[in-house]
């Protein structure tokens, strides 16, 4: 048990990350044309300073950053893109990375998530990359693995088309084993002397190369970086197919679930946590398990239904099948406008509806402008809509039906104002004056969630460790800046005072 779970007796605090992407949109395709949406304003820092600021002053975990490397281009294909480009749907998108320095610099605890697939990247590279943000950000970086799911970012990047899935999770295997012996194993922890009277920066006995030699990758070594604050970043990821299982139960502490509904992702979540006991002797407990949600909050029931009907007005249709196209490889163009999806052929279609269809048992017909209608606000996660008791309950019953310890929060508006909290309430100060009116998303999960989470005893405070790192602030154990010891990174870490000889570089 944690020290932020032995402070509350019988409560499970809830971990909150605020789920954001580098472009306009994000989740809900065509929000971008509603009057008080900011996130057009991607491209400038001072948007992602100031929402690391509200966030912080909130005392989210983290703000988690998805990416893509290529266009979703299977909606009225194939290779068309112009549904998502018209439509603003995850286009254009900015890299993630180079944001983070910039809010790490304004702020002291919070973490940043930040997305980077295998497929695409040397590993030698990336680790380079990672350490440079862990040092920049005092150990306050999580690294989401993924794989990559789109075909024209292949094309892009030297190849004709993704590798197969299990290859991908193949080269994912090796790759991550090739980053804990760069981050672990090719420095000792006091490696880094600074001897100003011997004119010795860095000690050579105590850094040597990783002689890695694989099927996908040859890396001598040794890391470029010295060892960062919390070595291995935080480790994030969001595959739940068979292989996208056996690598999270190894390797992720961190695990981001999506489903309309607690029973989508329970099963899951529950096998992940035995396959990570019985196959790899860790703690299930470890391991972090986010939901994607979508709250649409106000103060009456009535206030929030009317802000959902007014979000809603502005979805893109033609946005949203274009995103359903790449996150499932399914055209939905080629099905009638007023078809029953749940007769078609296909299996995939098929039980993707069904799924949509026990969590809103009200829709009678579920046909491809349903299915439209149905993601352009939030996406592939669930939408609460209601007033903040009724949005905690809901937060309630997925921490006890499926077993999450927290959601990543989808915004339908993202807002990036200047914030001065006065008691338990926010007040915009932004030249955007209509926020003082409408709050955009987070500000809304800030003012009227957050408060009510905390009188439940189901959120904190305040940090765990104030200006600690990301591991140690989800974990709630000061020191925790690396992996747990029962984590497979833990093995390859070269301690302070032991001899090469005696730690070689696990395989």
């Amino acid at each position: 048990m944690t020290e932020v779970e032995q402070t509350i007796p019988g409560k499970r605090q809830l971990i909150l990350n605020a789920f954001v992407e580098s472009c306009s949109g994000h989740q809900s395709a065509g929000l971008w044309r509603h009057p008080q949406d900011q996130s057009k304003n991607f491209n400038d820092i001072n948007h992602w300073i100031e929402l690391a600021k509200l966030c912080e002053q909130a005392k989210f975990h983290g703000i988690f950053i998805a990416d893509v490397l290529g266009g979703y281009d299977v909606y009225k294909g194939p290779r068309n893109l112009e549904p998502a480009i018209v439509s603003g749907a995850q286009w254009p998108v900015n890299e993630p990375l180079a944001i983070i320095p910039a809010m790490a610099a304004a702020t002291k605890s919070i973490g940043f998530g930040v997305t980077v697939a295998t497929t695409y990247e040397q590993p030698y590279h990336l680790a380079r990359r990672l350490s440079t943000v862990d040092h920049l950000t005092n150990g306050r970086v999580g690294w989401n693995i993924v794989t990559g799911y789109l075909d024209s970012a292949a094309r892009n990047l030297g190849a004709t088309q993704q590798p197969d899935h299990d290859e991908r999770y193949a080269v994912a295997e090796e790759y991550i084993k090739v980053m804990y012996k760069l981050f672990e194993s090719s420095w000792r922890d006091d490696a880094v002397v600074l001897d100003r009277d011997r004119g010795v920066y860095t000690d050579p006995a105590l850094v040597r190369q990783i002689n890695h030699v694989g099927k996908y990758f040859t890396v001598p070594g040794p890391h470029i970086c010295q060892p960062s604050p919390q070595r291995t970043p935080l480790l994030l990821q969001a595959g739940t197919s068979k292989a996208g299982k056996l690598f999270a139960a190894q390797h992720a502490e961190g695990i981001f679930v999506a489903g309309h509904s607690p029973s989508v992702v329970a099963s899951n979540i529950a096998e992940i946590r035995r396959t990570a006991k019985a196959q790899f002797g860790r703690n299930p407990s470890d391991i972090k398990f986010l939901a994607m949600i979508c709250p649409v909050l106000g103060r009456t029931e009535e206030e929030a239904r009317a802000k959902f009907e007014d979000y809603q007005q502005y979805g893109s249709e033609e946005g949203a099948l274009a995103l359903f196209g790449g996150w499932t490889g399914i055209d939905l163009s080629t099905y009638a406008d007023d078809q029953e999806l749940r007769q078609v052929e296909s299996n995939a279609i098929r039980s993707a509806v069904e799924a949509w269809s026990k969590a809103s048992p009200s829709v009678s017909k579920w046909t491809k402008r349903t299915v439209a209608r149905h993601l352009t606000l939030g996406g592939l996660g669930a939408t609460v809509v209601g007033t903040p008791s009724q949005v905690a309950d809901e937060f309630e019953r997925w921490q006890s039906e499926a077993d999450v310890d927290g959601f990543n929060i989808v915004s339908v508006l993202l807002s990036s104002p200047f914030l001065i909290q006065f008691g338990e309430r926010w007040s915009s100060l932004s030249h955007h004056q209509a926020y003082a009116l409408k709050p955009g998303s987070f500000l809304d999960v800030a003012d009227l969630l957050i408060p009510e989470l905390r009188k439940r005893s189901i959120f904190w405070d305040d940090y765990a460790v104030p200006a600690g790192t990301y591991r140690e602030n989800i974990y709630g154990r000061k020191g925790q800046s690396g992996p747990p010891s029962a984590h497979i990174a833990a093995r390859y870490r070269w301690k302070a005072g032991i001899d090469a000889s005696d730690h070689p570089i696990p395989e």
